[in-house]
């Protein structure tokens, strides 16, 4: 099942279960915009390289559109559609006033120099620079992006239409960015579980925790987790996987990845098999890199955690997910879960616009603020419905990017 089949599919159990007429969901569901562009480069090398980039703005009823821009080498429509859908449903639930959007470049960013890396990103920009905009559409970081290449959009942009911090996110601080906005995702995902744990009876102090993904969003919710008194036993990243019982030294760990590039090779740990990792025994297992990390009964069968905190976007398809919730595991959806990211990107795009930095602080309590709310929001609709976690996260987004489109007279 593709990205977009898995999003369409949890769509219309959500439309069932709200009774959502034909009109609505054919409207929320189809995109409001795809833009298919080549990415002609010029390598170090001399050779021409043509890349395919996407931007799919899904819905603005409530918001210009946010989403990320992703560099991966499986990245194509179908997954940038699927993503920016869910960036709908995202905004919507944690209520920031953003509707969803998505990019990608079909790259291996890993495979590339800098020069290189910056000469895909501006001329990607240059040409989706039209459909961009502080009112329009605002790009992020994502999957194989960061800060420094926040940095690119925004002076490419800024060659066209001036300087425009508002019209990116998650740049650097030199640069109006905004203090928390590295470690935003893999914080508000730690708080969302420390809020579901307590309902689920998972005590985290202790707790046993495997963690897929090493990347921004797994390496910094890993450090939240330990502060919370949880013990890291095993954790993946595209190079290998590791495990120790005993618990992982982040921070050492880190130092490792840094001069390495992997977990693998890590001496103060065993090293297991990537596709072993949603199987170690553990109380929490936190999928945070690509998708489709459980994707047949099969795959969820194996699960022994209690609580799944889904730090990435779709890593659970539906054939998965309801023999999990047969099994009675508590699984913290991905657009709650990682709402972190784009929360701390809506409190930067308003410092932005006021030309206003605030402190890292009022960011973490404003991100905490929001965090409780929405879950507790979407515990309690689940607890009054009897329904999944996933199933009150959907429902609660849906319902709200369908006021807003009727709302504004279309329907």
């Amino acid at each position: 099942m593709s990205p977009w089949e898995t999003v369409v599919k949890r769509f219309d159990s959500v439309a069932r279960f709200i009774n959502l007429s034909d009109e609505l969901k054919k409207s929320l569901l189809v995109p409001f915009r795809e833009v298919t562009v080549e990415v002609p480069v010029r390598m170090d090398d001399g050779r021409l390289e043509v890349f395919m980039g996407y931007r799919v703005q899904h819905n603005g009823a409530r918001g210009p559109m946010k989403g990320g821009i992703r560099y991966h080498q499986s990245a194509d429509l179908d997954e940038v559609r699927a993503l920016a859908a869910l960036m709908s449903l995202k905004t919507a639930l944690v209520d920031v006033p953003f509707g969803g959007a998505k990019g990608g470049v079909t790259v291996d960013p890993s495979q590339l120099s800098r020069d290189e890396l910056e000469r895909v990103t501006r001329r990607f920009i240059s040409r989706i620079s039209i459909v961009l905009g502080p009112y329009r559409d605002i790009p992020a970081p994502d999957v194989g992006t960061n800060p420094g290449i926040m940095a690119w959009v925004l002076d490419e942009y800024g060659r066209k239409y001036g300087y425009t911090p508002g019209v990116v996110t998650g740049k650097p601080i030199s640069l109006g960015g905004s203090y928390g906005r590295i470690e935003a995702t893999g914080r508000g995902a730690v708080i969302a579980a420390r809020e579901a744990a307590r309902d689920c009876g998972v005590e985290l102090k202790g707790a046993r925790v495997s963690v897929q993904g090493f990347g921004n969003v797994g390496y910094h919710a890993a450090k939240f987790l330990v502060e919370e008194g949880a013990k890291i036993v095993a954790i993946a990243d595209v190079g290998g996987a590791i495990h120790a019982e005993e618990g992982i030294d982040i921070e050492h760990l880190s130092g490792h990845v840094r001069e390495t590039g992997t977990v693998r090779g890590y001496d103060r740990a065993d090293e297991i098999e990537g596709s072993s990792i949603p199987r170690v025994p553990c109380e929490v297992f936190l999928p945070a890199a690509l998708g489709g990390v459980l994707k047949t009964a099969e795959d969820a069968e194996s699960v022994e955690a209690k609580l799944i905190v889904e730090g990435a976007n779709d890593p659970i398809h539906p054939e998965a997910d309801a023999v999990l919730e047969r099994k009675g595991v508590t699984v913290l959806p991905d657009i709650l879960a990682n709402a972190g990211g784009v929360t701390v990107s809506y409190l930067e795009w308003s410092q932005n616009l006021q030309q206003f930095r605030w402190e890292a602080e009022q960011i973490n309590r404003e991100l905490e603020k929001v965090m409780v709310r929405s879950y507790r929001n979407v515990y309690e609709f689940a607890q009054e419905k009897g329904i999944s976690l996933r199933l009150a996260a959907y429902a609660l987004g849906v319902n709200r990017l369908a006021e807003a489109e009727q709302q504004r007279g279309t329907f």
